[in-house]
This record gives C-alpha cells, sequence and structure tokens, in this order.
C-alpha cells in the first residue's frame, strides 16, 4: 500500500520506529509490523546514508518494501544534521524528518531547528526534533543519561516547541542511543511532566535499552513514538554469528541472512507488541540483547 504519512501514525500512536540499514532491515521491520498487525515507522538516519554514500538506493529499497505491506508505513529521515540532507527528504518520498541541532547551545538549536522546519513544512513534511542529551550516538563520547544538565526540562521544552513549531520532541528521560543491556531507568514522573507541558506528541530514543516495565510505564506515561534501532542488530549479528558457527564453510550470504532477517522479524514483532500493550506470549524482547554492535 503507499506510504502513509509520519503525523498520521503518530497520532493514532503509540507506534514503534525501527532504524533501516540495510535492506534486510526494512524486510524484517515490516514482516514484524505485519505479524503484530501494527502500524510501524522506517527510519533512515544520517549515519545510515553516510554508511551507503548516498540516500537514493536504500530509500528506494525501504519505498518498494513498504508499497508492498499488509500494515500501514512511513518513512522517516532520522538524526539528520546536514542540511542538505533534510532538504533531499520531499525527493525521496520520506513523510517526515527529525532534524538534530541538539549538539547545539540551546539559541543555536532554535534558530537553526526552527529554519528546518519551516523548509520542513513548506514541502509537507512531519517534524521531530530533540532537546536534552541523550547519549551513545555513534561519534560522540558516551553521556551519562543521569548527569545534570542531560534531562529535558519540562519549561524549556514547552519554549523549545513555540520557538520552533515542531510537530514531536524527543526527549531525554534516562535512555541511551545503542545499549546492547535492558538495563536503562527512565525518569517516569519526568515523562508525566513533560506531557502535561508539551503540546506535541513526545519521542523516546534510544528504546533498545529500556526493560519491559519500563518501557510500558513510558508509554502509559505519554512516550507516544518509541525509536528501536541496536535491539535489531544485536538480532541480526546473534543469528548470523550463530548460523555462520554452525556452518563455517557456508559462503552464500542468502544461508545466513535469512535467519538474520527472521530474527529481526521476531524483534519487531515483540517490541510492536509491546509498545501497544497487546499479546507479548511470544517471548521477551530482550533475547540475546548481549552483543555489541553499531547504532545506527
Amino acid at each position: 500500500m503507499p506510504l502513509v504519512p509520519t503525523g498520521q501514525i503518530v497520532a493514532a500512536g503509540p507506534v514503534c520506529a525501527f532504524n533501516v540499514i540495510t535492506l534486510e532491515h526494512a524486510e524484517a521491520i515490516v514482516a514484524g509490523a505485519e505479524a503484530a498487525g501494527r502500524p510501524v515507522v522506517l527510519q533512515i538516519s544520517e549515519n545510515a546514508v553516510r554508511f551507503h554514500g548516498r540516500l537514493a538506493p536504500i530509500a528506494a529499497g525501504a519505498r518498494a518494501v513498504a508499497a508492498s505491506a499488509a500494515v500501514d508505513v512511513a518513512l522517516h529521515l532520522d538524526h539528520v544534521v546536514s542540511p542538505d540532507l533534510w532538504r533531499s527528504a520531499p525527493e525521496h518520498g520520506f513523510g517526515s524528518v527529525m532534524v538534530d541541532a541538539s549538539r547545539l547551545p540551546y539559541q543555536e538549536n532554535v534558530a537553526a531547528t526552527r529554519a528546518a522546519a519551516e523548509f520542513a513544512h513548506a514541502s509537507g513534511l512531519w517534524v521531530e526534533a530533540e532537546l536534552g542529551t541523550v547519549g551513545g550516538k555513534a561519534g560522540e563520547p558516551p553521556v551519562d543519561p543521569h548527569a545534570p544538565g542531560a534531562r529535558t526540562e519540562p519549561g524549556e521544552a514547552a519554549s523549545y516547541v513555540a520557538a520552533t513549531g515542531v510537530d514531536a520532541l524527543a526527549v531525554a528521560v534516562g535512555s541511551s542511543h545503542a545499549m546492547t543491556t535492558r538495563s536503562a531507568a527512565l525518569d517516569q514522573p519526568l515523562i508525566e511532566r513533560l506531557r502535561a507541558a508539551v503540546p506535541v506528541p513526545l519521542v523516546l530514543h534510544g528504546s533498545s535499552g529500556v526493560p519491559d516495565d519500563e518501557l510500558r510505564r513510558a508509554v502509559a506515561a505519554g512516550i507516544v513514538k518509541v525509536n528501536i534501532g541496536t535491539a535489531l542488530n544485536v538480532a541480526f549479528t546473534g543469528a548470523v554469528r550463530h548460523a555462520l558457527t554452525a556452518r563455517p564453510d557456508v559462503v552464500d550470504p542468502r544461508r545466513y541472512l535469512t535467519p538474520a532477517r527472521d530474527a529481526m522479524s521476531g524483534t519487531v514483532a515483540r517490541f510492536c507488541r509491546l509498545v501497544a500493550g497487546g499479546d507479548e506470549t511470544s517471548g521477551p524482547v530482550d533475547a540475546g540483547l548481549a552483543v555489541t554492535v553499531t547504532e545506527s
């Protein structure tokens, strides 16, 4: 079916958004969402674009996978620092973009994000931004999510949304990107205060490291879009490692990419059910989260 605008899917949330690195990621995400009967957001980050060297091929692959999906699928350009990249989003079929100016001082963040939002809205795009410090992104030093100043302050968040005009806000509430153990402790009261103060949907980045109960509570407290990347990479890498250990003579990549794709699909289905508050009898979503991988 045709791509669905990201804002439409988020408005009907809560919804999971999964990072796409390879075509197998996109196929697994859609298959898992179909198994769970849930809409889904396919996210391609600036780091993933850098890995491929250009946006067009991986964006075209994701669009093609979405076109045959039996559930609603949106396409989102994630953690974009480069203005040239977010300006290219409309021509590649994206319904939304996450403009990441969080590394900048507050006033510079506001100015950069407002300019990006004006362009994006004129192009029909839904816009997400980040305020606070969600550490662990590739190329950055680790950040203690519990350190003073790392959390998003509700009053500042409300002012930021009003000043920038963004449609959703990623907030720092205790999670971190690239976690390979599910041990993050979220500040649930802060999520509730942010929900009360901020008039747009709240987004949780670094959700792979959040335990089941914490994730359920976060959604109940006001998180609407749940971003997941590392958990897929852990499932993928673990399945490849298992397949090649069992059959070290294998050279056909289909022999190990098939179980890797299936493992990611199962992880997607479990997260979708968990976030939606539905049936979780298919197993824990933390299975295998003990492998060090690189976040997208």
